[in-house]
């Protein structure tokens, strides 16, 4: 497909909104799922070494006790 000038690419036969506007919320769409991804994997390793140290400090508190 070719197009006489850069305005021409831009409205795509008449039908540039629609295909800029797909683009636009899919690429927007995959960022935000990359970033919430990352996110969620932040917040996992957070909880994990929460949840580790929970475990060492009731593991330090037993043999305490004992």
């Amino acid at each position: 497909m070719q197009f006489d000038s850069f305005s021409d690419f831009l409205a795509m036969g008449g039908y540039g909104f629609y295909i800029w506007l797909a683009y636009g919320l899919t690429y927007g769409l995959l960022i935000g799922l990359v970033g919430y991804c990352f996110w969620e994997i932040k917040a996992f390793h957070q909880n994990f070494r929460q949840k580790l140290a929970r475990a060492q400090r009731i593991k330090q508190y037993q043999e305490a006790e004992h």
